[in-house]
């Protein structure tokens, strides 16, 4: 179980890092660079940054400082944050219809939700 969470822990710190570095480093102006961010146009860039910071602190939640063995709690507090991100995000494609944008979203809450679960059941071993 521990391999397995740690495998979604990864995937997840992976994939929120590179989806949170343009959106933290490039802003607004990046993101409607690129067609498949249409909805950037829709936010301003205070929140852009803030989305993307929300996920690289995910990211560095799910691995880094559990590696660092500090702030064990960090996977649970990671995955709901990713979590509640996600739903979010899952709401602003349902309006603009972007079904493919959601079935990602529902993807990722559904491996935090494993991380969440299974790191409050088997808590990481020192």
């Amino acid at each position: 179980m521990n391999l397995a969470l740690w495998i979604a822990q990864s995937v997840l710190a992976l994939a929120l890092a590179f989806g949170g570095s343009p959106k933290l480093f490039g802003g607004k102006a990046k993101m409607i660079e690129n067609p498949k961010m249409g909805w950037a146009a829709d936010f301003p860039d205070s929140t852009i940054r803030f989305i993307g910071l929300a996920e690289i602190a995910a990211a560095v939640g799910f691995v880094v400082a559990p590696l660092l063995d500090v702030f064990l709690w960090s996977p649970v507090a990671a995955g709901i944050g990713v979590v509640a991100l996600m739903a979010g995000a899952a709401m602003v494609h349902a309006r603009r219809k972007e079904n493919q944008a959601i079935v990602a979203n529902l993807v990722f809450i559904a491996v935090a939700l494993f991380v969440v679960i299974g790191r409050i059941i088997s808590p990481l071993n020192p």
